[in-house]
């Protein structure tokens, strides 16, 4: 099947054609005809099968009879709402819309916090039929009365999964309310939990489903692996995976102060990275991703917040230098590889302590991760001996006790006295210095 198959007006399959695709994925070919049909639609799909275009092309021929190139900004109400759980996710999206829109006269925001809402509230005040906001930062908007949703005809979740994951249903049943009754409902995500079938229930009305890949399956390109090693030379091992894999590389790790510190870590071994986390700043972390994507950043060392939205096509290689606590995340994370068809290479740093993560892990993909064992360096092998002698004897390497009081020899103290001996017989009045020996320990 082609996209000229799906019915796509001409306008949409010019820029299908100007990205360079000829062939719909399996999501795209069965959800673009229901949602051109004015169908409710819960879709399930894993990471990284072209889900965004899937629904991003139908909306787009949906609202193509209200395209117009009118500069009044009464003749562009919003029309067709997407609902993202992250700010990148939301510049994912309208970075699509606005590539498959590129013919058609159809205006299109991207709504999200940790920026200043001035710039926004002038664009939404000139008019624009589409937009792709974050729940709370589109509230934001609602309260203040800069946006307005009573003309909505279509609405889509993205990543639903992660919306519930991340608290945001007291704001979606808020913005709900605003919403006409009449419309068309899409929602899709990574994975197709319980949860997600109950919210469709709430959401959608007759919805029709489509599931491509299994539940909580991952692409058949990836490749994993496991490199087991011990927690505190999980830097050195990592040091030594880029060295292997020269292509550019997506860390994760759990803690922002992680992420800061391994990207310096990385920065002093020759290795360009740099960290991005909830608590850089907007423009900081436009930056950071800009240079990730062209290519100039070779390591970009992450936080979950860049497990979903991070879309680059041929992005070879994923470490996991700390395996998620909840086995779907490791799905978005490795999906960020093996993308379009292209293979991919997701490497995890396992230590003792997380072994029941890797069980989790293992258990969920329905298979065993091959995995090899990274000896430390040489020089921390031979330091350990002497730490542990150190440890158990309280003696440092060059053999001084620091477990017994301090006694200065015999010898030492006859000399000190000599030396002084001249000092004192000129003077009546001596000056003393006494040094006060003892165990160190506190009384």
């Amino acid at each position: 099947m082609t996209f000229s198959e799906l019915g796509l007006l001409p306008e949409l399959l010019a820029a299908v054609n100007d990205l360079g695709y000829t062939e719909p994925t399996p999501i795209q070919a069965q959800a673009i005809p229901r949602i051109l049909a004015g169908k409710d639609l819960l879709g399930a799909a894993q990471t990284g099968t072209g889900k965004t275009a899937g629904f991003t092309l139908p909306l787009l021929q949906r609202l193509a009879p209200h395209a117009n190139t009118s500069a009044s900004p009464a003749r562009h109400p919003v029309r067709a709402l997407v609902l993202a759980p992250t700010r990148e996710l939301v510049l994912q999206v309208y970075e699509s819309v606005r590539q498959y829109g590129k013919h058609l006269p159809l205006r299109a925001a991207a709504i999200y916090g940790g920026v200043d809402i001035k710039p926004q509230i002038e664009e939404l005040r000139r008019g624009v039929e589409i937009v792709v906001a974050t729940p709370g930062r589109l509230l934001d908007h609602l309260e203040q009365k800069t946006i307005q949703l009573n003309q909505v005809e279509f609405l889509v979740f993205d990543e639903a999964d992660r919306m519930l994951d991340m608290g945001f249903m007291p704001d979606i049943r808020r913005i709900m309310e605003r919403l006409p009754q009449q419309r068309q409902t899409v929602l899709f995500s990574a994975t197709f939990s319980p949860e997600i079938k109950k919210l469709a229930q709430q959401l959608l009305r007759e919805p029709e489903t489509i599931e491509v890949a299994q539940r909580n399956t991952v692409s058949e390109t990836i490749t994993h692996r496991i490199v087991r090693c011990e927690a505190p030379h999980k830097r050195e091992a990592l040091v030594e995976l880029l060295q292997r894999h020269p292509g550019q590389a997506l860390v994760f790790v759990d803690t922002k102060i992680a992420c800061g510190r391994l990207a310096s870590h990385l920065q002093r071994h020759g290795i360009q990275a740099e960290a991005i986390h909830g608590d850089k700043s907007q423009q900081q972390r436009f930056d950071v991703l800009e240079a990730f994507k062209s290519g100039r950043l070779r390591v970009l060392v992450a936080t979950d917040v860049a497990a979903r939205g991070l879309d680059i096509e041929e992005l070879p290689f994923v470490i996991n230098f700390a395996l998620p606590s909840n086995p779907e995340d490791y799905i978005h994370r490795v999906g960020r590889t093996g993308r379009a068809g292209h293979e991919g290479l997701a490497i995890s740093l396992v230590d003792a302590s997380e072994a029941e993560r890797l069980q989790a892990i293992e258990k969920m993909l329905g298979r065993a991760i091959p995995c090899e064992t990274l000896e430390p360096p040489a020089r921390e092998r031979r330091a350990e001996p002497a730490r542990r002698r150190s440890e158990r004897s309280g003696r440092s390497p060059d053999g001084f006790d620091f477990s017994r009081p301090y006694e200065p020899k015999a010898d030492a103290v006859l000399a000190a006295a000599k030396e002084a001996a001249p000092h004192r017989a000129g003077n009546k009045k001596a000056v003393v210095a006494v040094l006060l020996g003892g165990s160190g320990r506190a009384q």
